[in-house]
């Protein structure tokens, strides 16, 4: 397995602001994060899975 991602890794990926992944959490929408601490990390296949499966809600 490969290094998390931090919030900011997915900001880039996805291209939206820190502060939407956040809102996205307290809402809970968005791709799966776990909390480490302080911190909050996801696994790059999780994400990548996530924006996959909106793909699929769109078609």
């Amino acid at each position: 397995m490969g290094r998390l991602w931090s919030v900011e890794d997915v900001s880039n990926y996805l291209g939206i602001p820190v502060a939407t992944l956040y809102q996205w959490r307290s809402k809970g929408y968005g791709p799966a994060g776990r909390r480490m601490g302080k911190y909050v990390r996801y696994r790059p296949e999780d994400v990548k899975s996530w924006v996959d499966g909106l793909a699929e809600e769109v078609a």
